[in-house]
């Protein structure tokens, strides 16, 4: 089956032909002549798999372009995804003249928006809070909707959005056609789709696994000190292109991007304390080949797509298998090959393991590439970049002479002279690395690891409780100085769940779950703890977040959680609470 076959038209046909689409994919194939024909659609399809050429496609293929008020909406999770969904739209319109697309989203100024509503767009997509924002300022005009997308419609329920969602769904026309996308069918998504499309018809594509086969999976045993050293040495052995290499926290996405620099490597950060200008900018340079590291955190990479990415590393393994899928889901795509390279500290094994079983396949254990290893690398691009600069036979040419002269005075073999140009060639920095030492003690754990526990008053040769670094990173607990109390103007009253909390703010704000310490959950409002120096801008687009369709008026407690004073200090003025919540314990 071609894309022919499913009934589109020219203009869209010439836009995927410029684009290089063969063959749909299975869930392409399915809904595409579904939608044309003018039915309602429930797609139960993982993210990966083709679906959003497969709504895209029919709504520019029916467009009107003389229609300046907004035909087709797509809600979208996050930030993140809908400008990806943008960017096909605009790669799928490209012999389409005068189609204009709208991206709507938390974080980005309200002028830019305003300003495209007025001139007038033909598809807006964009996160459900942002819309309902529009929507109530009037700024929004909706009236004349044809087509309405749900696209990861699960993940938007886990993030709360789910009475946002229900809100535009009924506002919006009823003869609009409504099309759901999601991985699973839970029964909140089974109700909307019952109580709010029209006779859909429901298209299932099937994967046999969670990851893709085209991706090879391996995993490497190290401390966490040892981390920055191990990556450093795979980016010496392995053939990469592009590489994002995840972390847990923003912090350290700054930080290691920063060694990466200092060890010659084009390398930056995205996290969600960076500017969306910024953000677009640092992608585009990955994909332009101007940058070939990005560190991110999880919530930072969501709908990032680009072909250069052949390898995916986890400098700090996911807790849980979803987001290890989504993250190794960065590379391998549209058919590519692609490798995913897990660091696992000794006490992170179960954490392996629940992904093998998760994912139904095995990764492969791979060892550190020895010193051996990096010098025959390096040797070899020695060698090509001589051969490189052999074939510039004109440039050769002007320095025989050069070379022929200082022999001739100075008595030097020719030997000698291409060694000494080497060392200016390579500056300060050796060629090689040296041997490594022996170390017996790495041996003696092999072996089974049998130290006996030294004594108290022993403090150098403590060994792994020594290490902490081998641990996972913790969350900041209540307790930590760095966090501070926010409140929330919405409580158990308005029936919001700690999930739901989490999941508003990391989108909003760009929060990752360790950023989040306890939640306490009152009848009129919540308690959050955040780190205490979340940036202006943050504050700023938290503040105008929606949960359970509420705005949250984020805004400091001034009488908070209590704080404890000293480290064996456990009392408190206040009467004794119940226990809290812990937002990222509840929010899977």
């Amino acid at each position: 089956m071609t894309f022919t076959d499913l009934g589109l038209g020219a203009a869209v046909l010439k836009a995927l032909d410029d684009v290089g689409y063969e063959t749909p994919s299975a869930i392409q194939a399915a809904t595409i002549p579904t939608l044309l024909a003018g039915r309602d659609v429930v797609g139960l399809a993982q993210t990966g798999t083709g679906k959003t050429a497969a709504f895209a496609l029919p709504i520019l293929d029916r467009l009107d372009v003389s229609q300046k008020s907004p035909q087709a909406l797509v809600l979208a999770p996050t930030r993140e995804l809908a400008l990806q969904v943008c960017e096909a739209f605009e790669k799928y319109a490209s012999h389409l003249r005068g189609v204009h697309i709208l991206p709507v989203y938390g974080g980005q100024g309200y002028g830019v928006q305003l300003s495209a509503l007025r001139r007038g767009v033909h598809i807006v997509v964009g996160t459900p809070g942002r819309i309902m924002d529009h929507l109530d300022k009037g700024t929004l005009d909706l009236t004349e909707l044809k087509y309405l997308v749900l696209d990861e419609a699960d993940e938007m329920l886990k993030m709360g959005f789910a009475e946002d969602v229900e809100t535009i769904l009924a506002d919006t026309p009823d003869d609009k056609q409504v099309a759901l996308f999601s991985a699973t069918m839970p029964p909140a998504i089974r109700r909307i789709s019952q109580q709010y499309l029209n006779d859909p018809e429901e298209i299932t594509v099937k994967t046999k696994t969670t990851t893709s086969a085209n991706i090879t999976q391996r995993y490497l045993i190290v401390s966490y000190q040892q981390k920055i050293d191990a990556l450093t040495r795979i980016l010496e052995v392995e053939n990469f292109e592009g590489m994002i290499v995840f972390v847990r926290t923003k912090n350290v996405t700054e930080e290691l991007a920063e060694k990466l620099r200092a060890r010659g490597y084009s390398a930056a950060a995205i996290n969600g304390d960076v500017a969306q200008v910024q953000r677009e900018r640092t992608v585009n340079q990955l994909k332009s080949g101007k940058l070939d590291i990005l560190v991110a955190t999880d919530v930072a990479a969501r709908g990032l797509d680009v072909d250069r990415i052949s390898h995916v590393v986890n400098f700090d393994i996911p807790t849980d298998p979803e987001p290890y899928v989504h993250r190794i889901g960065r590379t391998g795509r549209a058919g590519r090959t692609g490798d995913a390279i897990s660091f696992v500290t000794p006490r992170e094994r179960g954490l392996l393991t629940r992904i093998e079983k998760a994912t139904k396949q095995p990764i492969t254990q791979m060892q550190l590439p020895s010193v051996d290893d990096v010098n025959v690398t390096r040797l070899a691009r020695f060698d090509d970049r001589i051969t490189a600069a052999l074939e510039q036979a004109e440039r050769i040419e002007g320095f025989r002479d050069i070379i022929a002269h200082y022999m001739r005075h100075h008595d030097v073999p020719e030997v000698d002279v291409a060694a000494a140009l080497a060392v200016v060639s390579q500056g300060e920095s050796p060629l090689l690395l040296e041997p490594e030492p022996d170390r017996p003690q790495r041996a003696d754990r092999e072996r089974g690891e049998r130290r006996e526990r030294p004594e108290r008053g022993d403090r150098p040769e403590r060994g792994d409780r020594r290490e902490r670094g081998d641990r996972p990173e913790r969350r900041p607990r209540p307790g930590d100085t760095r966090m501070a109390t926010y409140r929330i103007a919405v409580g158990r009253r308005h029936r919001v769940e700690p999930r739901q909390i989490v999941g508003a703010l990391a989108n909003e704000g760009g929060l990752s779950r360790a950023d989040f310490g306890a939640i306490d959950i009152r009848p009129e409002f919540s308690l959050v703890e955040l780190p205490a120096d979340l940036p202006r801008e943050t504050l700023e687009r938290l503040d105008g977040t929606r949960i359970s369709g509420r705005l949250i008026e984020l805004r400091p407690d001034r009488g908070g959680p209590s704080r404890r004073s000293g480290a064996g200090s456990e009392r408190s003025d206040r009467p004794a609470r119940k226990p809290r919540h812990r937002g990222p314990a509840t929010s899977d």
